[in-house]
């Protein structure tokens, strides 16, 4: 059993610990509250955006644009996006999961990587998996110039041939509790289904120049959208993961200042009966 002198010290840097990870759980909180407040700006826009695309290219008979080409899967390209810093829980490792898992289902087309984040980028690169590309130290507010450099990236790479596909893997934020790891196609441009287009009242629109010359304007910022809507989700949730994962370690460390506690109560009680013990014996062997 360890000393009393052992478990004091111990106790002391369990607490030391414990003021880190509450420091950390409440500047991530704050970091939440601004992240998350970008996410709710960004979506309607986003969605505006695509509600616009459709009405476009359901109008259109026929229209040919590069964003919209659809080739043969000859090379895929995955954009992760992880964060540059750990003590997140498993947020990073979650991400790398999923895209470990869709690099393992590619068996005809070739695929490579374009890291958004140090901590995927690093662990890639560990593995000598084949890497195009990375991007870090965007900060922990991503603005719409860095999405707008990043999509512009990934477009010149897709129309250069680098990728025939282009597919963004990040954290979709839901709560500061709960994200989910998802996939979603950027390029080409998927185009839309016509959900119920019948069943509402059909309204023409007048475009000027021409629906052609909105479009050929409105995909590449659509691309630029979604790249950034992706951004400010991902650094969401990677604020949510780590507010939770720090809070979790707050209260791990109490349990266990409570525990240490309490053995070293029982230690100072048992070298306590210890001594009262020598003392009696003393007394009875002077008699």
């Amino acid at each position: 059993m360890p000393g009393m002198r052992d478990i004091k010290r111990r106790i002391r840097s369990i607490r030391n610990t414990q003021q880190i990870t509450k420091a950390m759980k409440m500047v991530a909180a704050a970091k939440l509250r601004k992240a998350q407040a970008g996410v709710v700006a960004a979506r309607p826009y986003a969605d505006k955006v695509r509600e616009v695309m459709e009405r476009l290219v359901q109008g259109a008979q026929v229209f040919n644009h590069p964003l919209l080409d659809v080739r043969p899967r000859q090379a895929v390209g995955y954009v992760v996006l992880t964060g540059d810093r750990g003590l997140c829980g498993g947020y990073n490792a979650n991400i790398i999961r999923l895209t470990e898992q869709r690099l393992r289902a590619e068996e005809e087309a070739k695929a490579a990587l374009v890291p958004v984040g140090r901590k995927g980028r690093d662990y890639f690169r560990r593995r000598r998996y084949e890497i195009i590309k990375s991007f870090t130290e965007l900060g922990d507010n991503p603005n719409f110039i860095q999405a707008r450099e990043l999509a512009r990236e990934l477009v010149a790479m897709y129309q250069d041939g680098v990728f025939d596909e282009v597919n963004l893997v990040y954290t979709e934020f839901i709560s500061a509790i709960r994200q989910r790891p998802v996939v979603v196609r950027l390029l080409p441009v998927a185009p839309p289904e016509g959900e119920d287009q019948g069943a509402g009242e059909q309204v023409e629109y007048l475009y000027e120049p021409s629906p052609a010359g909105v479009l050929d304007t409105l995909l590449p910022r659509y691309v630029e959208t979604q790249v950034y809507r992706a951004l400010l989700e991902a650094k969401a949730s990677e604020h949510g993961a780590r507010m939770t994962a720090m809070g979790s370690a707050t209260d791990n460390a109490a349990e266990m200042i409570d525990k240490l506690t309490l053995s070293f109560n029982r230690a100072r009680q048992a070298a306590i009966t210890k001594e009262i013990n020598e003392v009696v014996s003393g007394a009875q062997a002077l008699q």
